[in-house]
């Protein structure tokens, strides 16, 4: 599904990513750990482009999203993102912020004749049951009309996960999805995801949970000073790294 093909990217004089070249495969759970400040969320976000690589290609689904000439957003429309913070708007609904994107898109759509046969009224309608079906699935149907700010960090995450899922999304990205979250609510965060990793849904996860890589991933891989040091699935690379980096790394995370 995506091929990262010498993928480089600077900032100013400063080289986050030093050539990175990954095959994802539709359905692969792809973890991404590594110290901070290696370049992780830099290729996470260099993947749908809200970085713009220095150089390199990545091709999704047969296009070259890294060339600038190519229309991003018609592309990002495949592939969901899932943020640290959530990245929830504040002044807007839980079920208002879950619809936003599919009814802007679709009635892009309708204006441009891409689809036909249905109103402006009938998408709205069409994205509102389908945000109730994806709150039900989380259990927070109960939650549609109040606004972000009432809601635990658990819940946030939960819900930017269906926002993403909104969409129908080819590939959903993660960028430590977790980390912002407090210790007893990570679980109800990480128990969504291994339901999405179980129903087929490719996914790339850049995270600290070493437990949820062993469990849940098929590709696990190590990222440092912007270039894949080691990779492999979670048996290989946690049970026998052959990096020196990345066995310095896990003895340090692994307790």
């Amino acid at each position: 599904m995506i091929d990262v093909i010498n993928l480089k990217k600077k900032f100013g004089d400063n080289e986050i990513l030093r050539g990175i070249d990954i095959t994802i495969e539709k359905g692969d759970i792809v973890v991404v750990i590594g110290p901070s400040g290696s370049g992780k969320s830099t290729f996470l976000r260099c993947l749908n482009c809200m970085e713009d690589p220095t150089s390199g290609q990545i091709i999704f689904k047969g296009t070259d999203i890294a060339d600038m000439k190519v229309d991003i957003n018609e592309h990002r429309r495949h592939m969901g993102m899932v943020f640290q913070h959530f990245n929830l708007f504040n002044n807007k609904t839980v079920i208002e912020n879950i619809m936003l994107a599919p009814v802007i898109l679709q009635t892009k759509d309708l204006k441009k004749g891409r689809i036909k046969g249905t109103t402006k009224k009938q998408i709205k309608e069409e994205a509102r049951e389908n945000a109730l079906k994806l709150l039900k699935r989380i259990g927070l149907e109960d939650k549609a009309d109040v606004y972000p700010s009432t809601l635990s960090g658990g819940q946030k995450q939960r819900v930017a996960i269906v926002r993403a899922l909104a969409m129908n999304p080819d590939v959903i990205l993660f960028d430590e999805p977790t980390s912002a979250l407090d210790p007893e609510m990570v679980g109800e965060v990480l128990d969504l995801m291994k339901e999405l990793a179980k129903e087929g849904m490719t996914m790339v996860i850049v995270t600290h949970e070493m437990g949820f890589a062993k469990e849940v991933a098929n590709k696990v891989i190590f990222i440092d000073e912007g270039k894949i040091l080691e990779s492999g699935t979670p048996k290989e690379f946690f049970g026998n790294p052959q990096n020196e980096r990345l066995k310095e790394f896990l003895s340090k995370v692994l307790v």
